[in-house]
């Protein structure tokens, strides 16, 4: 089974969201010092590389990590190529998605092609999109952007939409080498008791059922 990695790389290089927690790793005790292993300690953001932001993110009242489905982060995608395009609608995915036996879309756009460095533009997600995924319950939205908003935004307008129509959201996909198409997909987020979002090793596999 072919697998593809949508993973962004976790190191000191990687670009945090301006202001944020940059991700650090560290051998905390060494074999030296422990005479049997290595024990390391993270320290970074949640919403640093490839994540899940849940609705607790933007919503008081949203759900928390722990309080996730399972079921949002593991099935049947469809990555759909929109390079080029500014403002990403629900046109374009009437266009390009066959919605039944979808779970999730997948956007690639092409706009973040050096990850470490934060980048100063990409491109908008219309609210329609929120409303499109429901109406073909589709759940999971993910993207190759650090947001499905733009860096300056408070209102986040595609946040809240995308929580009024109970719909999910995965960020700093690596879409660079996948080839439009339908895809199983697997991101498991972390299961941190009260947390606003998660890294999550996110890959696609073969769909051997998949017409195109």
């Amino acid at each position: 089974m072919k697998i593809w990695d949508i993973s962004m790389d976790l190191d000191r290089s990687t670009a945090e969201w301006p202001g944020d927690t940059p991700f650090r790793y560290r051998v905390a005790a060494a074999i030296a010092e422990t005479g049997s292993v290595n024990i390391g300690e993270v320290n970074m953001s949640t919403h640093i590389g490839t994540h899940i932001d849940a609705p607790f993110h933007y919503d008081q009242d949203g759900l928390q990590v722990h309080d996730l489905p399972l079921d949002i982060y593991m099935g049947t995608a469809t990555v759909v190529d929109v390079t080029g395009i500014r403002t990403i609608s629900a046109e374009h995915l009437e266009k390009n998605v066959r919605p039944d036996g979808i779970q999730a879309v997948f956007l690639k756009t092409g706009a973040w092609p050096d990850r470490t460095v934060f980048p100063e533009d990409y491109p908008l997600y219309d609210v329609s999109v929120a409303a499109w995924m429901e109406a073909n319950q589709i759940r999971l939205l993910g993207v190759d952007t650090p947001s499905v908003d733009p860096e300056t935004s408070k209102e986040l307008p595609m946040h809240m939409a995308m929580n009024r129509h109970n719909r999910f959201i995965l960020e700093g996909l690596v879409l660079d080498g996948v080839p439009a198409g339908v895809y199983g997909y697997a991101a498991l987020p972390l299961k941190i008791k009260g947390s606003d979002g998660s890294p999550v090793r996110a890959v696609l596999t073969e769909n051997k059922n998949a017409s195109g």
